[in-house]
């Protein structure tokens, strides 16, 4: 066969983080704001991803529109594969984070073993190819867990969360032109650049109230998906990115030598050590998780957690009446759909719960903190029992409940 990936050119780069953007926020369109649910959806993209694979792999060459698409799909589902670890079994980040970057290990050293190369300049037979897709797979799947765990550490914003994978790909960029590893700064970049462009999804896409840009997860689903079909269609015409020869790459390495390897190797290192540091600083700042729902609850000192009766009174004496009053209402509809029946009907009416909350955050949390993540915890529960993937009445209707008791 003829190479079946592209050639490493800044297309290449550019493409990836649009594939990875829109994997991002059409994942949440579908489980959220469609109320599909995380294990559904998960096993929506697994066949999907299936399917595109395997029209992937009985192609004899590079075709743009194919191996981009299989990006796509394959971006989603490493990431649901990892949401569902840490959201349906309660698996902690850093071990999700631990367990993919062994597996990944793994799969480099059985890959080299056999092959005796990882470059992506030489996938040019099915055993190789075959490794290059698992090894995509679980990237992104460590990507994930390792950007959300980032942001469980840091509670960073969308805006100041792209910082740290940008200026890490940066470093990663200066090391190879200086004559690093070629292959090992690849990989390393491919897996930054998936917390990269989901934290330009959840930029894109979160509501201004919390410093997002306010497009929405299928506004941004469109433009990025627009984006990446302009691209393919221009790489298609103009064949930018195409290797016809495995050993004559269009894209000229930097000079390499042992020593630059060592010294870009060390680099490397102090740079890890580096992010570890300045990660567990930003743990150390009182903070509150940037993962919603996903994290902990915010950190708001040392006091003792409110009581049922202390965080009803709380509300009722800080939160502004209207906005209870709101939340309320939907609760109770919610109820009401759930007693009829209507599962579908509940799960899209509690999202207004969900939007609505989120977007007093901002006004609530300074107002009483701790009442505020009493209130954030009783959501999560009603949110999690309503969009379970078998979900039961009597779970859902004390969540409710007590969430009611709360707001008065």
């Amino acid at each position: 066969m003829l190479n079946k990936v592209p050639e490493v050119t800044i297309w290449f780069w550019v493409i990836k983080i649009l594939c990875t953007t829109v994997g991002e926020s059409f994942a949440d369109w579908i489980n959220m704001t469609l109320g599909v649910g995380l294990v559904k959806t998960a096993v929506l993209f697994t066949v999907i991803f299936a399917v595109v694979l395997a029209v992937q792999m009985r192609l004899r060459r590079y075709v743009p529109a194919a191996y981009w698409l299989t990006v796509v799909v394959v971006s989603v589902t490493g990431t649901l594969y990892t949401d569902i670890l840490t959201d349906q079994l309660g698996v902690p980040l850093w071990i999700s984070t631990t367990v993919f970057a062994v597996l990944l290990a793994a799969t480099f050293s059985v890959w080299y073993a056999r092959e005796r190369t990882l470059s992506i300049h030489s996938i040019v037979t099915t055993p190789r190819e075959s490794f290059y897709w698992f090894a995509i797979l679980v990237t992104f799947a460590l990507g994930t867990a390792t950007g959300d765990w980032s942001l469980e550490l840091t509670g960073w914003g969308p805006g100041k969360s792209v910082l740290l994978p940008l200026a890490l790909i940066a470093i990663v960029t200066a090391l190879w032109r200086f004559g690093a590893d070629a292959v090992l700064t690849f990989w390393v970049a491919y897996i930054l650049t998936r917390p990269l462009g989901a934290n330009i999804g959840d930029w894109f896409g979160l509501p201004k109230s919390e410093q997002g840009l306010g497009i929405g997860v299928f506004g941004t689903s469109l433009i990025f998906l627009g984006a990446i079909l302009a691209t393919v269609v221009y790489l298609s015409v103009t064949r930018a990115d195409v290797i016809e020869d495995e050993d004559a790459p269009r894209t000229a390495a930097p000079e390499s030598t042992p020593q630059r390897r060592r010294i870009s190797l060390v680099a490397l290192a102090a740079t890890a050590l580096g992010t570890v540091a300045l990660l567990t600083w930003a743990n150390a700042q009182p903070h509150a998780s940037a993962l919603g729902e996903e994290g902990p609850a915010p950190s708001c000192g040392s006091g003792s957690p409110l009581s049922q009766s202390q965080a009803t009174a709380a509300v009722g004496k800080k939160f502004p009446s209207s906005s209870v009053a709101n939340y309320r209402t939907i609760v109770t509809d919610t109820q009401g759909l759930v007693d009829s029946g209507d599962q579908r009907g509940a799960q899209s009416r509690i999202t207004d719960l969900e939007t609505a909350w989120d977007d007093d955050q901002d006004t609530l949390q300074p107002k009483d903190c701790q009442a505020w993540t009493y209130v954030d915890t009783q959501i999560d529960d009603v949110l999690s029992s309503i969009r379970d993937q078998n979900p039961d009445q009597a779970t859902e209707d004390k969540a409710m409940q007590a969430l009611l008791t709360t707001l008065g």
